[in-house]
């Protein structure tokens, strides 16, 4: 395939946008080469500027999980825009989808609409600090919660040290406060809570992480983050902005039959449109302004575009009871069938799978963590991404990032896709 319109818009967009894009990952810095730029896309598919199509597995991070260009999704935001695109008032859309939201998800009364997951990650960890009074939070290495200061925190020397800042501009007042844990490992978070009694507000986590790869918790793992909490007073925060809605109607509280007290949503909860929100029962919620002391506002907050979007988006979910069956049984298919084509190959890899993410590692041995992630052959993924690029399939430009499936994909497609795979796993 050729991509000489793609670089052309690249050299431009450098000259006026940092690294020529509006966020990190686009930039294709973890596999090298110029990234596409998308014209169009529509159902499973994605259009480049060159005339290139591509088979989706990235469906925008997520949020396209009925694919692109869904026809009421559209409809809605055109309908919408033609009455206004922004009051600063309130509309009755936000409560329409407020109370769809609140019937899908357990264990939420009340729900509060932002522009991104990370600021629904931001007001979660403050609403948390308010309810509680304490100041420090538990997150995990390779869990992304977003660019607010608090999460851009790495490791210290040991288990129950005090993080550090892994991003210019954040300062170390902020990242003492950050209290590091591995990813499965309850033994880790005892220590922590150990060393800080009665200091710990929350735990965030990605119930099924998808920010080092596709990691799913090992077995009994929440049940114990749950619990640890309970005995040290602490909350414990659900990162649903990958999960939400995707892993099940009620995201992966229901899919795990696990209570979180806030949860955090974005992508599919906006339909495509930038939206977040953040949940809990109405004893928490009531913190925030302008009922409790909490402050969190935002002027777009609630958009009408933003809201008819996602409404249409959770309606369709709601709906079709059958839509998470589907997208298992071709997660599974997928799965079954990479398997099968790097089994006829000498490379060692790991295929990590819960609900319809889904990733690729390099490595033989299980990927657990963000440790384990990290031992995944590299070089061999950037080998992969680019020879499936050129099959005209679209995964992930990074080791480090899940794969979604989109409803629109057909088993055509899934076949087409597996067969790439043993195409470019043979030159590997």
């Amino acid at each position: 395939m050729l991509y000489q319109r793609s670089s052309r818009l690249f050299a431009e967009a450098e000259q006026v946008i940092p690294g020529g894009v509006n966020s990190p990952v686009r930039a294709f810095k973890a596999v090298g080469g110029t990234p596409l730029f998308i014209k169009e896309a529509t159902g499973a598919y994605m259009f480049d500027e060159d005339g290139n199509r591509y088979i989706d597995y990235i469906n925008s991070w997520g949020p396209m999980i009925l694919g692109h260009a869904y026809e009421p999704v559209v409809n809605a935001v055109i309908e919408r825009a033609r009455k206004g695109t922004s009051f600063g008032a309130p509309t009755a859309l936000e409560t329409e989808i407020a109370k769809l939201a609140v019937s899908m998800v357990p264990n939420i009364d009340k729900i509060r609409f932002v522009n991104s997951g990370t600021e629904a990650c931001m007001s979660a960890i403050r609403l948390a600090r308010g309810f509680t009074g304490r100041e420090k939070i538990i997150k995990f290495a390779g869990c992304y919660h977003g660019h607010s200061d608090a999460f851009l925190i790495q490791a210290g020397s040991g288990a129950v040290t005090f993080g550090t800042p892994n991003s210019p501009g954040v300062t170390q007042g902020t990242a003492k406060d950050t209290l590091l844990a591995a990813y499965n490992n309850l033994d880790n978070v005892k220590q922590l809570f150990e060393a800080n009694k009665g200091e710990i507000a929350a735990i965030i986590i990605e119930p099924v992480a998808g920010n080092m790869g596709c990691v799913p918790p090992l077995e009994g793992f929440h049940e114990g983050l749950r619990q640890l909490c309970d005995e040290h007073g602490a909350l414990l925060i659900f990162d649903e902005v990958m999960t939400g809605f995707r892993l099940a109607r009620g995201g992966a509280q229901e899919l795990l039959g696990i209570n979180a007290d806030i949860v955090a949503f974005g992508k599919v909860i906006g339909g495509g449109l930038p939206v977040g929100a953040f949940a809990a029962r109405a004893e928490i919620m009531d913190k925030l302004a302008p009922l409790g002391p909490v402050y969190q506002a935002g002027t777009l907050s609630g958009n009408p575009l933003a809201m008819a979007a996602g409404l249409e988006m959770l309606k369709a979910i709601d709906a079709d009871r059958d839509i998470f069956t589907r997208l298992d049984a071709k997660t599974v298919y997928l799965e079954n069938g990479i398997r099968q084509k790097l089994d006829d190959t000498q490379l060692e890899y790991t295929i990590n799978r819960r609900g319809s993410m889904i990733s690729v590692h390099f490595d033989a041995n299980p990927v657990i963590d963000f440790t384990t992630a990290k031992n995944g052959d590299n070089e061999t993924f950037k080998k992969f991404f680019h020879g499936l690029l050129q099959e005209g399939v679209y995964i992930a430009p990074s080791a480090y990032e899940t794969w979604f499936i989109c409803d629109a994909l057909t088993y055509e497609d899934l076949d087409y896709t597996i067969e790439a795979v043993g195409i470019v796993a043979k030159t590997l």
